[in-house]
């Protein structure tokens, strides 16, 4: 028992974050005068996955003279990646659902970039299966073992298995609803849905109270929907709007063949998808300079700047600004959004990756690249090795996700911010010791990553609301927004086609100008 205590004492334990201080100096804004002057036609604000598609756009119009500002040092925002001496592992987003296959613009991204290798005889796209997920995908702790799956079927009630029954069946005819324009109710991107408003009414209520209004009783289909609903989008079901709650079920078709199932992933998440977005930027971006201070003049776009490392503030005078921040930071960009921006919610996101020295396995149900604890505090944990073609690894090295779910936000991540490394390491273990009691004892080092504004969440009455509207309107022509927040899900295809429909929109005033 010593030894066991003087390694838990010894853990390594390392707590990381985004940029919020320097963020933070947005409140202030105590930045120096500008230095230096910069003239570029286009300038993108942010370098997460929609500025970074809204650079591959520019590049595909056939514009190259554009600049990418990014508070971070690095790019890819929620898609990106820390590495330790065994894996990779994400430090956000880790997978890619198999896309809709009416989603052409995603379709030749993924062709682009040799995911999709080619396309079978009826004309089905085929997948890089060393980009598929590898089997085993995904089993659930319930009732003291492991099954298959993360839908409890084994032990619960018959009453349990009619729900879940009914449950899919309610989903599935979501799924293929269209409106009066043909075009269906749920769908992604988000901006692809019908026009018909008749299941809008959907947005006046929270998930769970759909659920029991539709009769649903037992706790493990409140449960699963509930971890659907954290997962997707930081909040449970008694905060999630009802209509995004079953867009995260009705808006994936599954229309692309055998492995409508399966999802495309990689150790580092989808960081690898941002890296082979960051290639339509290189040469033309900033690293470590916060955007403070946008406006119209002249005729020119005047954005102001403080590069972090030169310790100097830049004036940058564009035509046209693509602003991929979220609504958040636009808030203090944009003297007249900080009202605007209060209506939209971001829940905080902590994830911890765990290097052990072995993890015992279930062998009748081996550990899967996803891994969830029925009522978990957290989302469970995946195998960040999972995807490697070793047969045998000298460590486990796995990422524990949780979402913090809860009526306020804000005094959440403001409590979140005040504790210390410790705190985080039992907060972690004692959530996974549910599953695997020993596990504290096996574990070599832990990271801790905070995400203060993880990502947007369609809370009731958000999805339909005016401000999410409002927000997304171009200024003067000159100023346009574009960010998965204003789609009000934060999945990568969103983000995707945020910078994509920017730049589009942006080209085509520009067309119209002349």
């Amino acid at each position: 028992m010593q030894s066991c205590a003087k390694k838990i004492k010894s853990l390594a334990v390392k707590l990381t974050g985004t940029s919020h201080i320097l963020g933070h100096r947005l409140w202030a804004k105590d930045f120096p005068k500008p230095t230096r002057t910069i003239a570029i036609p286009y300038l993108i604000a942010g370098g997460g996955i929609t500025g970074l598609s809204a650079a591959r756009q520019f590049r595909k119009k056939g514009i190259h003279d554009f600049l990418l500002l990014e508070l971070e040092g690095h790019l890819g925002g929620n898609s990106s990646n820390g590495k330790n001496s065994y894996s990779k592992y994400p430090l956000g987003a880790h997978y890619l659902p198999l896309p809709n296959f009416h989603d052409k613009e995603l379709i030749t991204f993924l062709e682009d970039e040799k995911i999709i290798t080619g396309y079978d005889e009826l004309g089905l796209p085929v997948f890089d299966e060393e980009q598929l997920t590898f089997s085993p995908q995904e089993r659930l702790f319930y009732k003291n073992t492991w099954q298959d799956g993360l839908v409890p079927r084994y032990g619960i009630s018959e009453k349990g298995e009619k729900e879940f029954d009914h449950f899919f069946k309610l989903m599935n005819a979501f799924k293929n609803e269209k409106g009066f324009d043909g075009k269906y109710f749920f769908d992604i991107p988000v901006s692809a849905c019908t026009a018909d408003t008749k299941l809008s009414y959907l947005d006046t209520m929270s998930m769970e109270q759909w659920l029991t209004r539709e009769g649903f009783t037992t706790e493990e289909v409140f449960e699963y929907i509930d971890y659907c609903c954290r997962d997707d989008f930081g909040l449970g079901v008694k905060y999630v709007s009802a209509w995004a709650g079953i867009h995260y079920f009705a808006s994936r078709k599954h229309n692309y063949g055998n492995d409508k199932e399966n999802v495309l992933t990689w150790p580092e998440g989808n960081a690898r998808l941002a890296s082979h977005l960051k290639k339509y930027c290189e040469g033309r971006v900033l690293n470590n300079c916060i955007v403070f201070d946008v406006r119209v003049q002249n005729n020119k776009v005047l954005a102001k700047a403080y590069d972090a490392v030169a310790k100097e503030t830049l004036l940058i005078e564009a035509d046209k600004v693509i602003i991929a921040t979220p609504q958040f930071v636009n808030g203090y960009i944009f003297k007249d959004r900080k009202q605007l921006s209060k209506q939209f919610t971001y829940a905080p996101w902590l994830l911890a990756t765990i290097t052990l020295s072995y993890l015992p396995d279930d062998y009748s149900r081996p550990l899967s690249w996803d891994n969830v604890i029925y009522k978990g505090n957290g989302l469970g944990y995946i195998y960040d090795q999972h995807q490697s073609l070793k047969q045998v690894q000298d460590k486990k090295v796995i990422t524990y996700y949780h979402a913090f779910s809860c009526d306020n936000v804000a005094k959440k991540r403001k409590e979140i911010y005040k504790q210390p490394q410790e705190y985080w390491k039992t907060f972690v273990f004692n959530d996974l010791k549910k599953a695997h009691p020993d596990i504290e004892f096996l574990a070599e080092d832990i990271t801790v990553h905070i995400l203060g504004h993880g990502m947007v969440s369609p809370v009731v009455g958000f999805m339909f609301n005016p401000a999410k509207k409002k927000a997304a309107q171009p200024v003067d022509n000159k100023i346009y927004f574009a960010h998965s927040d204003l789609s009000g899900i934060s999945i990568f295809e969103e983000a995707f086609h945020q910078g994509i429909n920017g730049v589009n929109q942006l080209l085509h005033d520009s067309a119209l100008d002349t």
